[in-house]
């Protein structure tokens, strides 16, 4: 199938980054370029947007404010990695500026995916986790990073951080989640909220959970539930295939999302994307990778199903059904490759690279029926 000339055309605002994340970026386009050819209906523009660490490092600026403007106006914004151990701020942070992007642009639902991939050998031995199939939700915008660059260290003998809930950043993240609980509701077992917190020891995790009961109210087609976070850390090694949508605060999504991925095989197969009123970020879960930068190990895969997470996105939010039919697309063409070609990362004691799994999963897509649910 061929792009038409009337197809819809989307700008998307391209950050490759650092190390293995302008490798990801490259074998994601090459991806995306097959998938438009056989399902057509819409195109992707790119423009480049510099940033991250090796740029600051050159340059002196992290986020120019020309990349910050090249985000602003795009229609979605693919992003490979940033970040380089070696190089930091003067005050000793990591260079992040997708902590920036949050802030600015407003992108206050971290959706992170967890979902079993079939073909990747199970971390869990119990046949139950070839079922694992669950969204953490994570407020990205406040929480425990409210205050990311004010923190104080009192005559270097001790140091404090703030944490801030606000009603109107948790009710937007509940509505969101609700919804989401809704558009799940078609699978088996699914259609339920979990809020994650720590309640019963925090005023501002009791408030959390206040204003997602309220919310929940508005949702009665969605279980509404709750675990502490130790309960639920505890839940999700044991019985990780019960829960639907998970909704929880800041730092705690940071750290339970990781968890999540390794329970699927690794932070190369945990993709995620970080979405506001107006725009949307996707970019896979790992880092820049400076062990493997360079060599051709990196795992595509979190990358190729954030970029099926955007045109969901995209589909959705401009009523373009092509965009999501080719998310579709992607994401069955990704299992596919893994589950009849038996491709296998280097993160799983595999030896198949960059190039191998880019080149199975674009011989997918070239032979995939679109029209497949």
């Amino acid at each position: 199938m061929t792009v038409s000339a009337n197809a819809r055309e989307f700008r998307i605002a391209e950050m490759p980054g650092d190390g293995i994340g302008v490798e990801v970026m490259d074998a994601c386009k090459a991806v995306l370029a097959a998938l438009g050819e056989r399902v057509g209906g819409f195109r992707l523009g790119y423009e480049l947007a510099p940033g991250g660490a090796i740029h600051y490092r050159d340059t002196g600026e992290a986020l120019p404010e020309s990349s910050f403007r090249i985000a602003e106006k795009a229609d979605a914004i693919l992003f490979g990695a940033m970040g380089w151990p070696d190089i930091r701020y003067p005050d000793g942070r990591e260079i992040a500026p997708q902590l920036d992007l949050r802030e600015r642009l407003g992108l206050y639902a971290g959706v992170r995916p967890i979902r079993a991939i079939p073909g990747i050998p199970p971390i869990l031995a119990d046949p139950r986790a070839a079922a694992i199939d669950m969204v953490m939700l994570r407020e990205s915008t406040e929480g425990l990073f409210a205050r990311r660059n004010e923190g104080q260290v009192i005559d270097d003998r001790e140091a404090r951080e703030t944490l801030v809930i606000t009603r109107a950043a948790s009710e937007r993240l509940f509505d969101f989640a609700f919804r989401l609980a809704e558009r799940r509701r078609h699978k088996p077992g699914r259609g339920m909220v979990t809020c994650v917190d720590k309640a019963n020891v925090f005023r501002a995790f009791a408030f959390f959970r206040k204003v997602f009961d309220e919310r929940a109210r508005n949702f009665p087609g969605v279980t509404a539930n709750h675990r502490y976070i130790d309960a639920f850390c505890l839940d999700a090694v044991l019985r990780p295939w019960d829960y639907d949508v998970v909704v929880t605060e800041n730092q705690f999504g940071d750290i339970i999302s990781d968890l999540g991925a390794g329970l699927i095989g690794g932070m190369g197969m945990a993709p995620s994307g970080d979405v506001g009123d107006d725009h949307a970020l996707f970019q896979p879960s790992h880092g820049t990778a400076p062990d493997i930068a360079g060599k051709g190990l990196a795992n595509p895969t979190a990358m190729f199903l954030s970029a099926a997470l955007m045109l969901d996105w995209l589909g959705d939010r401009h009523g373009v059904e092509a965009a999501t039919t080719a998310g579709r697309v992607l994401e069955r063409a990704v299992d596919d490759a893994f589950c009849a070609d038996g491709l296998s990362p280097c993160e799983i004691g595999g030896g198949d690279g960059t190039e191998a799994i880019t080149r199975a999963v674009i011989a997918r897509i070239r032979t995939a029926d679109p029209d497949r649910r």
